[in-house]
């Protein structure tokens, strides 16, 4: 498995003009220098909304380089490219259902650890204008994922990443995905997928509150919102 940094995206939170103006971190710019990944963020990455982004369980944002010229022809804007859906790794080699929680990857003098897959949010659908795409990219599995900064370092864009753990072969990102969003019903799953040492704080809450509850949350605030 040859995997690798395609680029490198950083950026600071912002007001982005137009019709409802926001304020958010979502638009990035590649960085072809080397940059330090600290516990929380790279350097030079922010986000205006802490309590839903950022944080050491969600450090990193990932997406794939092979699914941008599925969105291109999907929803018609050329011009997609990585960086785009707001992530910091665009990733050559690997996809959801090849990556599981609690992987532990190196890249540069770094180590990080896969931690959740992206639930994406309504800053998606308003960045585009495309009022459904956060739940389009829900359904369709292209989330990308999160990782998690075990030891601090220097990475830079074209470096490879070399899988060191897989604790939880099971548990790809595209089975966390398919619990979460698809087979809501499935609670012995859900449990099961809540019980991983290495899953998010959120996602353990949310899967937990499931069990016991018997029903899923409402989603709508999160990919509502274009």
């Amino acid at each position: 498995m040859q995997v690798f940094v395609r680029s490198i995206q950083v950026g600071l939170p912002q007001e982005i003009p137009g019709e409802k103006p926001w304020t958010s971190g979502f638009l990035k710019q590649s960085v072809s220098e080397s940059l330090w990944l600290g516990a929380t963020n790279l350097d030079g990455d922010g986000q205006s909304d802490r309590v839903h982004h950022g944080g050491t369980h969600k450090a990193v944002c990932v997406y794939p380089a092979s699914h941008y010229p599925w969105w291109r022809e999907t929803l018609r804007i050329p011009e997609l490219t990585g960086g785009d859906f707001g992530e910091n790794f665009t990733l050559d080699g690997l996809v959801e259902n090849e990556v599981c929680i609690g992987d532990v990857w190196t890249i540069g003098s770094a180590t990080v650890e896969v931690s959740q897959p992206r639930q994406p949010c309504w800053k998606l659908a308003r960045r585009w204008g495309i009022k459904d795409l956060a739940l389009q990219v829900q359904q369709s599995g292209r989330t990308g994922w999160y990782l998690r900064v075990l030891v601090e370092g220097v990475v830079q864009q074209g470096m490879p990443m070399r899988l060191a753990e897989r604790p939880h072969p099971d548990w790809t990102i595209a089975e966390a995905n398919r619990i979460m969003h698809h087979d809501r019903s499935d609670l012995i799953a859900a449990k099961e997928l809540a019980s991983l040492p290495t899953l998010s704080p959120s996602w353990k809450d949310t899967l937990n509150r499931r069990v016991e509850r018997k029903s899923p949350p409402n989603a709508i605030a999160r990919l509502d919102g274009a």
